[in-house]
This record gives structure tokens, C-alpha cells and sequence, in this order.
């Protein structure tokens, strides 16, 4: 069965649409974190980043950043965050790729931070030798 979010790309369900291209689409939350809350979804109906090739990585990429200065000069936000999630234990509900962009003012608690951990030296610099390793591979 489609997405939620190929339902709204084919027309099947209505959206405040803001963006549209080849690749992907703009539009407001019906459930906004926060006045202007948008989601930019590829319309390629793939679960995760992972799963994106790297053309479209660029394309969602590029399109947050056009919806994120509109956003900007449109309401003036004190700032704003921009969250993906990847995985249900990362707190992701619609498994098709998609990015939000949620407008923040000062005191407005519309999304909440993470609790700092600590790390020692030697912790972090065995890890990042392991990461680093891997992102090698990867990149081969």
C-alpha cells in the first residue's frame, strides 16, 4: 500500500503544497510542531536515507534549503530546526523518506533537545578510528 506521503505526491489526499519539483515535494504539516512546520519528501517512495541514491540525497537536500529561506523571510522565526528520522526507535512513524523543517522561537518548546552524555578521549578517539575506517569502505 502507498504512503501517506504518495498519496498526497499522486493527488490522492490534499496538501498546502509550497515546493514542488521533479524529485520532490514541499508542504505544511497537518500537524505542525510550530507555525510553517514543513515536510520535504522525495517522491520516490523509499524508507530511509540510506536507502536514497545520492542524486536524490542532493535534490532533497537542495529543496529544504529553498523551503528553509522562504520560511525564513516569510515568518521570521528566531531559527529553526531541521529533523529526519531514520527508524521507528529514531522516532520515524511514515516510512518514506522525508525531512521536516520546523520554524523555532525564542522560548516556544516546539522540539525538545537531547540530554548531553559524556565521553572520555580515549573513548571518542577509539571510536572515530573505527568510523573513520568504515567511511573508507563505504567511500570506495
Amino acid at each position: 500500500m502507498a504512503s501517506i506521503f504518495s498519496r498526497i505526491i499522486s493527488g490522492e489526499i490534499p496538501a498546502a503544497k509550497l515546493y514542488e519539483d521533479a524529485q520532490t515535494l514541499a508542504f505544511l504539516d497537518i500537524n505542525p510542531a510550530s507555525r510553517g512546520h514543513t515536510l520535504i519528501v522525495c517522491k520516490e517512495e523509499l524508507p530511509g536515507l540510506l536507502d536514497l541514491p545520492p542524486e536524490l540525497v542532493c535534490a532533497a537536500a537542495l529543496t529544504t534549503q529553498v523551503v528553509a529561506k522562504a520560511l525564513l523571510a516569510v515568518l521570521q522565526p528566531d531559527g529553526f530546526n531541521i529533523i529526519q528520522n531514520n527508524g521507528k526507535a529514531a522516532g520515524q512513524v511514515v516510512f518514506h523518506y522525508h525531512v521536516h523543517i520546523i520554524p523555532r522561537w525564542e522560548g516556544d518548546r516546539a522540539v525538545g533537545y537531547w540530554r548531553p552524555g559524556t565521553a572520555t578521549s580515549d573513548d571518542l578517539r577509539e571510536l572515530a578510528a573505527l568510523i573513520a575506517a568504515r567511511v573508507v569502505e563505504e567511500s570506495v
